[in-house]
C-alpha cells in the first residue's frame, strides 16, 4: 500500500522515531530532515531518505523537501532553543527570516518557519494527525492510584497553564500547593530535577500541559520513559498531563516503568483542574 509522501522534520527524542515507524507501517513514503545536533541516528531505519542538517539551515531543508516532491510536512521532537545561542549556524534564508524576529519565543520562531514553508508550497500539518494511540486519554494512565496527589495536580495544572500562556514553558513541579520549579529554556528534565530536589522527601508532583491556544503543528506536550526516569531520580511521586492534548512516547514501556517505579500518571482536562480542591 502506498499512502503517499510525507516530510518529517525530526528533532530530539523517541517521538520522531515512533511517528516515522507508524507512518511507514501505514504505507507512507517518509522523507526526513534531521537535526545533526538533536536527532537519533536510528531515524534512518524508518524513512525513505534522511537529510542531515545543522539547526538553522532552513533553505537547505526546503530544498530537500522540494527535491522529493513533498507537499505536507510534520514536525516531531524538540529542537532545543539553546541552539539559537550556542553554535547557531544559520544559512542565508534563516538569517533573512529568523534573525529579524521581534523576539525569540517558541511560537514566534515556529510560526515564522511555518510561514516560510507555506510560501514555498509546503504545508506544516498537525503533529497529532497521525499520532493514534500516542495521544493520552483521560483519568489514570499508568502506575498506582494517588488520590492524595489530586489537589497538587489541580493546583499545578492551573499554574502550568499560566506560564504556558506566556510561552515560558509547559511544565511545573509542585509540592503541597507550592511551586518548586518552572520550566523555561533549560527544558522539562532540568525543571524536574530542580523541583524534585527542592521538595526532597515530600515527593513532588510534575504537571505538563498544552498552551491555552496550542498550535498542534508544533510543540505538543509529550512525556515518555525518560520523563519517569528523571522523576524517579529526585523522588517525584506523580505526573499529571493534559487529557487529549499530550503525547505518550513508547507507551507500553512508559506504562511498565510507571508501575515498577511507583509513579502515578494521571490525565485531566482543564475543566477538571478548575474544580474547587
Amino acid at each position: 500500500m502506498n499512502a503517499g509522501k510525507l516530510g518529517l522534520i525530526a528533532g530530539y527524542g523517541h517521538f520522531p522515531l515512533e511517528l516515522a515507524r507508524n507512518l511507514a507501517r501505514a504505507g507512507y513514503e517518509v522523507h526526513c530532515v534531521a537535526a545533526k545536533e538533536e536527532t537519533f541516528p536510528e531515524i534512518e531505519d524508518y524513512v525513505a531518505s534522511t537529510t542531515w542538517l545543522h539547526v538553522g539551515q532552513l533553505g537547505a531543508m526546503i530544498k530537500a523537501f522540494q527535491r522529493h516532491g513533498i507537499k505536507d510536512v510534520i514536525m516531531a521532537g524538540k529542537v532545543r532553543k539553546v541552539h539559537l545561542f550556542r553554535n547557531f549556524r544559520p544559512d542565508l534564508v534563516a538569517v533573512r527570516r529568523l534573525l529579524k524576529l521581534k523576539d525569540r519565543r517558541d511560537d514566534t520562531i515556529l510560526l515564522e518557519i511555518a510561514s516560510l514553508l507555506e510560501e514555498q508550497g509546503i504545508r506544516l500539518i498537525e503533529q497529532t494527525r497521525y499520532a493514534g494511540e500516542m495521544l493520552a486519554g483521560s483519568g489514570r494512565i499508568a502506575g498506582p492510584a494517588c488520590q492524595a496527589c489530586l489537589d497538587d495536580m489541580r493546583f499545578g495544572f492551573r499554574q502550568a497553564k499560566a506560564i504556558a500562556g506566556l510561552d515560558i514553558g509547559q511544565t511545573v513541579v509542585v509540592c503541597d500547593k507550592a511551586v518548586m520549579a518552572v520550566e523555561a529554556i533549560e527544558g522539562t528534565d532540568e525543571a524536574i530535577r530542580r523541583g524534585g530536589a527542592l521538595a526532597q522527601k515530600s515527593g513532588a508532583v510534575v504537571v505538563k500541559v498544552a498552551k491555552p491556544q496550542q498550535d498542534f503543528r508544533f510543540d505538543v506536550p509529550a512525556v515518555g520513559p525518560d520523563t519517569l526516569r528523571v522523576m524517579h531520580e529526585v523522588g517525584c511521586r506523580a505526573l499529571c498531563i493534559e487529557a487529549q492534548k499530550t503525547l505518550l512516547i513508547e507507551r507500553a514501556l512508559f506504562s511498565e516503568l510507571a508501575e515498577s517505579l511507583g509513579i502515578s500518571v494521571f490525565a485531566m482536562s482543564e475543566q477538571e483542574a478548575n474544580r474547587l480542591s
